[in-house]
């Protein structure tokens, strides 16, 4: 059998990297003497996260462009010739036999020169609304993988494929482990369980959000698993008590979703894409601060199909409190939306990759 060797990109944020993870690992179980070679911006998180993983990576001298006039973006050109020439390097010596970019800047520069060379491409695309990387990527690449349908107004539609965004494994089929996560985090069974997911750094206006509302919460019988992020841990472990459980991480995210009842959480793509195979009841606060506003796209995408509520952050103060209550007092309400997000799963995602990308090297 050949040995077959691949290039994969993708970071700044972990939405980038964790899904270039999760292709390696499926294609490793589906190549035992497979190669990889991860490359990412040299100043970003993948350059820890996937030596973490077990993977090599190499760094690239490159960011994106600001919105505004600053030394950063008179350094983008120069940055840009030189990330081009590395990554011509990089793919002369490790001789791919493709390359998989999962967005962020690093994948530009790699995969426009892998383009050049002739080496089959795919990308795969989380975002409900694209990233301008990826956009310009699609004209060459050979194939695209998207999580959400109707994007054809950014990508050509003879290359798109729909397999949704790779996803944690341990997640499919949770409700089998709720007793054995409710003893683990010490939950009471007659109280409902409310999950706050902030990210891995956190989110401040969710943070800021739950202590205004915090004892509210509680007045209704609601116990409350906080995920406040390494950010502002040391802001608000104070409010741990009996009821409360505040975290910066959780380890054990498929029992953390196994005893959630109700999960406020911003709209990240791997975080939707992850609440679309759990299944529970969710009222998502997208990110206003993110490129494109992306993440209010990948909510509503969610919520005109009825398997999410949405509050915008502009109308935490005056909706939250309506829209909680309204919810926790519904059980039609929760289980409706339970059954609509779950059939907007898409939990052979990474496989469906995988099988793109040997269909290219085939």
């Amino acid at each position: 059998m050949k040995q077959y060797r691949f290039i994969l990109s993708g970071g700044g944020t972990g939405g980038h990297i964790y899904p270039a993870i999760a292709i390696a690992n499926e294609l490793k179980s589906r190549f035992p003497d497979v190669e990889f070679l991860f490359v990412g911006a040299q100043d970003k998180m993948e350059m820890q996260k996937v030596p973490q993983a077990g993977y090599a990576i190499k760094g690239l001298w490159i960011a994106g462009l600001q919105r505004k006039l600053t030394l950063q973006n008179a350094m983008f050109p120069l940055k840009l010739i030189s990330s081009l020439w590395k990554s011509r390097k990089i793919i002369k010596q490790f001789k791919p036999d493709a390359v998989i970019g999962t967005g962020g800047f690093a994948s530009g520069p790699l995969l426009q020169m892998a383009n050049m060379l002739g080496i089959p491409t795919l990308i795969q695309e989380q975002n409900s609304f694209p990233g301008i990387t990826n956009k310009l990527l699609s004209k060459k690449a050979n194939a695209i993988c998207v999580a959400y349908e109707n994007l054809e107004r950014f990508f050509p539609k003879e290359k798109m494929i729909l397999t949704g965004n790779p996803v944690r494994q341990d997640l499919i089929a949770i409700e089998s482990k709720r007793a054995a996560a409710i003893e683990y985090f010490k939950l009471y069974t007659n109280k409902k369980t409310l999950l706050v997911l902030g990210g891995s750094l956190g989110a401040r206006r969710v943070n800021q959000l739950i202590e205004k509302e915090l004892k509210n919460i509680q007045a209704q019988d609601v116990q409350i698993i906080w995920q406040c992020g390494k950010l502002y841990f040391e802001d608000y472990k104070k409010y741990n008590s009996e009821n409360v459980q505040v975290v910066a991480f959780i380890e054990k995210m498929d029992f953390v979703y196994a005893a959630a009842d109700i999960i406020i959480s911003r709209a990240g793509a791997s975080s939707v894409s992850e609440l679309c195979i759990v299944g529970k009841p969710v009222i998502f606060i997208p990110s206003p601060n993110v490129a494109e506003d992306h993440q209010t796209k990948n909510a509503k995408a969610i919520v005109d199909k009825k398997g999410a509520l949405l509050i915008k952050e502009s109308e935490l103060d005056t909706e939250f409190s309506l829209v909680f209550e309204a919810l926790l007092k519904d059980p039609e309400k929760q289980k409706q939306l339970s059954e609509n997000i779950k059939e907007l799963a898409l939990p052979e995602a990474t496989k469906q990759i995988a099988d793109e990308i040997v269909k290219l090297i085939q």
